[in-house]
């Protein structure tokens, strides 16, 4: 809840940019949001198995992508139609309310945390004290197979290289130029289609992979080695693309596999770790997950800053999810070692 209303403050305060001299505050404004965010998405999924039962945990976390993919396939193309008509601050807007109105639904929610019955209360001094985090850790690395699934999100962040590429896409490779519209908006349109598109690919890859894979532990790890292929045909599909229709295909493509590792990674995740550590390895799990984001995406806006193509970039992303893909295979011979049984 906290996280949500600090993110609707935050997106509320880049209404002050109204000037070239002020885009520094909109890196640290996103600085911020993406911290509410790596508060937010561990508590959110570390919760799903306490008020889930463990044969619903597939379906509630494809739903939970669906709900969020609809969100990003519809938000993007309907941010770009009132940005291009209605401006740029009524996005800002809309995007703060989303936050108020999803604070406003954690708040209804009742759900116990046997966890904590016996825990004592929070004190400042905690702050302080690493012993959770160690005991966490020690937990995480005692398990191989628990070790090698968190790393899993890491791997997809490679992808993360989507959040220059798509735009770039859209504003110089495939604009949209209505006769009314001028180049700027042109490009936003064309942003928001290829956006839009990542959405709806990770709308469908779940589903499409939980109807044809099943539920079964063996199933869902070999989906994530398929997620990764379909991941690295996509991009490499995006560099080659003559049009925004082939280009559009590529993103669902790219994302319906991402989409895929992610559900089914975190189902995993959820079904072999101990109730009271989900909140830390999740925490590992998001952090593994933004640092490769934030690499691969400062890498990808320097490489294109020094001249290199953005299709050339899309092509290096896909070749590069090969590598995750590569390693996961090979982690799979850890399900094949015996196994202490972890108490529930």
């Amino acid at each position: 809840i906290l996280s949500d209303l600090a993110r609707a403050a935050i997106v509320l305060g880049m209404l002050l940019v109204r000037s070239p001299s002020l885009v520094w505050l909109v890196y640290v404004l996103l600085l911020l949001e993406t911290v509410g965010w790596a508060f937010f998405e561990p508590g959110r999924s570390a919760v799903v198995p306490v008020i889930a039962r463990e044969d619903e945990l597939l379906a509630a976390n494809a739903l939970g992508s669906v709900t969020w993919s609809f969100n990003l396939a519809i938000g993007a193309g309907l941010g770009g139609l009132v940005a291009a008509f209605l401006g740029r601050n009524m996005v800002f807007l809309i995007n703060a309310a989303s936050f108020l109105g999803s604070a406003a639904l954690i708040r209804a929610m009742r759900f116990p945390e046997e966890h904590l019955a016996q825990a004592r209360p929070f004190r400042a001094r905690d702050l302080t004290d690493f012993s959770p985090f160690l005991e966490g850790a020690r937990y995480m690395i005692r398990d191989r197979r628990l070790l090698a699934t968190l790393f899993v999100k890491g791997g997809l962040g490679l992808m993360g290289t989507n959040w220059v590429l798509l735009p770039i896409f859209g504003e110089r490779v495939f604009p949209v130029r209505p006769a009314e519209l001028g180049a700027p908006r042109a490009g936003m349109l064309g942003m928001s289609l290829l956006m839009g598109s990542r959405g709806v690919g990770a709308l469908i890859g779940p589903l499409i992979g939980g109807y044809a894979l099943g539920r079964e532990a063996p199933r869902l790890r070999l989906g994530i080695l398929l997620g990764f292929l379909a991941a690295a045909m996509g991009y490499v599909a995006l560099a080659a693309a003559p049009s925004l229709g082939w280009a559009c295909a590529a993103v669902i493509l790219a994302h319906a596999g991402g989409s895929t590792i992610w559900v089914f990674s975190t189902t995993l995740l959820q079904e072999q770790t101990e109730d009271r550590y989900r909140g830390r390895v999740f925490s590992a799990d998001y952090a593994l997950l933004s640092v490769t984001v934030s690499a691969a995406t400062y890498l990808a806006g320097v490489s294109i800053d020094w001249g290199a193509g953005v299709r050339t970039i899309a092509a290096l992303t896909g070749a590069l999810s090969l590598v995750p893909a590569s390693l996961w295979a090979l982690a799979q011979r850890l399900w094949r070692e015996p196994q202490p049984v972890r108490r529930r």
